[in-house]
């Protein structure tokens, strides 16, 4: 099931997508308006409105984001870094999440803004110290992520928290597929239609449950927290006007545009 987030005459509701997922369906996608939330049991109401009506909101409002550095090896290589023994954590805040078509504000601080396509997690419930057979319980779905980047600051400041946590720097969407194997799926990152990044799951370091085992020996994860798996080769600059898209192989497309902040 595809769930998306959307507002439509002020009001905000959970849906699931219903129709096509290939290019060119996306008008005739509907929403069966939930009853609930997805995060516990719900019911669908039968009311659908077109997609094309409504607008899509981050699928997830997090009260975390938890990104994972250099998973992928040839991306650690291209940044001239070495495949960390553990993996990598650090925060983006809720703050920084915005939705597809939403627009990505170019931070005044930075003259050199990156572009990460990744598989995002999405959790469904409340956890903590998760048996790696248990992980797939804890799990809502996944989403398509740009862990947007201002490459200049990451590289010049200690903490990443202003390199990676900006406004706009997290745009999720455009839903959560909650049937997906993460296993190995493509992931592409297109700027103004010109591929940049082309990769797989299957080259992550560290799996999806690696990842959750990990984190949650630290940490509680709450329902609608995300988990950002790292982005494969290829990362680059991002312009103001440039529009950049990330397609997660079973998902969809992301989509956003780069204006100047202010």
């Amino acid at each position: 099931m595809r769930i998306a987030r959307f507002s439509i005459d002020g009001n905000v509701a959970f849906g699931a997508v219903e129709g096509g997922t290939a290019p060119g369906e996306e008008g005739a996608l509907v929403l069966d308006i939930i009853k609930g939330i997805p995060y516990a049991d719900f019911e669908l109401s039968g009311t659908k409105v077109p997609l094309s009506k409504v607008r899509l909101l981050p699928p997830v409002l997090p009260n975390k984001v938890v990104a994972i550095a250099r998973n992928y090896a040839e991306h650690a290589a291209e940044l001239g870094n070495e495949v960390p023994d553990a993996p990598v954590t650090f925060f983006k805040p809720t703050t920084s999440v915005i939705g597809s078509g939403d627009a990505i504000e170019y931070p005044s601080f930075s003259n050199e803004l990156h572009h990460e396509a990744e598989l995002a997690v999405v959790i469904g419930r409340m956890c903590r110290e998760v048996p790696r057979e248990r992980v797939k319980d804890v799990i809502l779905g996944y989403t398509c992520a740009n862990d947007v980047s201002a490459r200049d600051a990451q590289r010049h400041e200690k903490q990443w928290a202003r390199a990676k946590g900006f406004d706009t720097s997290c745009p999720l969407g455009p839903w959560v597929e909650t049937e997906l194997d993460p296993a190995d799926v493509t992931i592409q990152c297109t700027v103004n239609g010109e591929q940049r990044q082309l990769g797989r799951t299957s080259d992550m370091i560290r799996s999806v449950e690696d990842l959750v085992v990990h984190i949650t020996e630290a940490m509680t994860l709450l329902p609608g927290d995300v988990i950002l798996t790292g982005t494969p080769a290829g990362v680059g600059p991002l312009n103001v006007g440039d529009e950049v898209a990330v397609t997660i192989e079973g998902i969809g497309t992301l989509t956003n545009k780069v204006i100047k902040r202010g």
